[in-house]
């Protein structure tokens, strides 16, 4: 089987220079991609571990406020990749209103990758197929204020683009000229909505990841956009249930082995090396994703003891409580009044007793419009978002 590179190069001249920019060839790869062996165990082995985190999380006390913290989650690890140094509070602090620890910059371009997640995420529920026009759709709300606000935020570009170095002709990676773009770019909307092929789903969001990325069709979040393409083929596909595998804690670890797989794809052909290293993030990350719920419900059991074992008369209040910020990690007292459905009395006196067990803890240090934060849940969920 020959293989070489997976395009051609279209030599055009760029501020005096001479530059090669590469222009993919269509997908499905030609000669076809050889899944046998041990890639096919590889690839089954992801899938099982799929249907598995899909049912651990059904375990938790409130798996659509879980999934909506572990999007947040994905929105840091995805932005920390591009140089953000956001963290996990600080994103769910600014979403209540609060003055954030990091650059309010950075958590503004963390909170619109979430707000580009749930908004693919809604338009694919609501019937809309994943298309270049919902890729542009994305786009836009991740682009939409802040950084790379000025980029042309929902449209493909009209320029050309590089990464690595000053300008195309001294780039490390000079994608396809813009004259180029809507042929590049319809031949990979073709190849996602083909079922025809034989090829597994998960093969196919793990090359079309890679023609995108490639493709880099806009000036700026072509990363964000690529990480959230793989989410929106499976949960589209039915392969995932819920929006619960994101690679970006994978990518973050090994960030340069990644950049190298993509470039060793474009220069060899080698997709079956490529799909090996994806099927083992896959694997990885949906493991780590089953063992962060078994350890949040080891937690909330913990801490559930602690609670009926010292909390006296004020223990059934105080379980009441936990169990509401056992669905969301930061509450104010209001907050905890509404989901745990008592007074605020009750409320009151309950979170003083996870406050004095050490449950609980006020973070603002203010006497009014208090927040409170169940830091061991933080301290689970957050694991792996450190910035590099």
């Amino acid at each position: 089987m020959e293989r070489g590179e997976t395009g051609r190069y279209q030599v055009t001249r760029f501020g005096g220079e001479e530059v090669r920019a590469f222009i993919p060839a269509p997908l499905p790869p030609d000669p076809p991609t050889v899944l046998d062996g041990a890639l096919q165990q590889l690839l089954e082995e992801a899938l099982l571990a799929l249907g598995r985190l899909d049912s651990v999380t059904q375990l938790l006390p409130n798996p659509t406020l879980f999934i909506y913290n572990y999007v947040r989650k994905e929105a840091v690890l995805s932005s920390q990749i591009e140089g953000t140094q956001s963290s996990l509070s600080d994103l769910l602090l600014f979403e209540r209103g609060q003055a954030p620890g990091a650059p309010t910059v950075d958590v503004v371009e963390v909170s619109n990758y979430a707000a580009a997640l749930y908004h693919g995420l809604e338009r694919l529920h609501g019937g809309f197929p994943l298309s270049n026009r919902l890729i542009r759709e994305i786009h836009s709300v991740l682009l939409s204020h802040g950084r790379g606000s000025d980029k042309s935020p929902g449209e493909f570009r009209t320029s050309q683009n590089w990464i690595g170095g000053t300008r195309p002709g001294n780039a490390a990676y000079v994608p396809p000229p813009h004259t180029e773009l809507m042929n590049c770019m319809g031949a990979l909307e073709s190849f996602l909505h083909a079922r025809d092929d034989g090829l597994p789903m998960l093969a196919r969001a793990g090359m079309a990841h890679v023609q995108f990325e490639t493709i880099h069709p806009f000036l700026d979040g072509n990363g964000r956009v690529g990480r959230l393409l793989i989410t929106f083929l499976l949960c589209e596909a039915g392969v995932l249930d819920e929006p619960l595998l994101y690679l970006s804690l994978y990518l973050k670890r090994h960030r340069s082995t990644y950049y190298d797989m993509l470039d060793s794809v474009r220069r060899t052909g080698d997709w079956e090396r490529w799909l090996a290293f994806f099927f083992e993030g896959v694997l990885e990350t949906a493991q780590g994703a089953v063992a962060t719920t078994r350890q949040l419900l080891e937690v909330f059991e913990e801490d559930r003891t602690n609670i009926t074992q010292r909390g006296a008369r004020r223990a059934s209040s105080a379980l009441r409580v936990h169990q509401a910020l056992s669905s969301d990690p930061i509450l104010s007292l209001s907050d905890a009044q509404e989901r745990s459905g008592l007074a605020f009395p009750g409320t009151s006196s309950g979170m003083n007793l996870l406050v004095e067990l050490g449950i609980a803890r006020e973070i603002t240090g203010r006497r009014r419009n208090r927040l409170f934060a169940y830091d061991r849940y933080l301290d689970v969920l957050s694991e792996g978002t450190e910035p590099l």
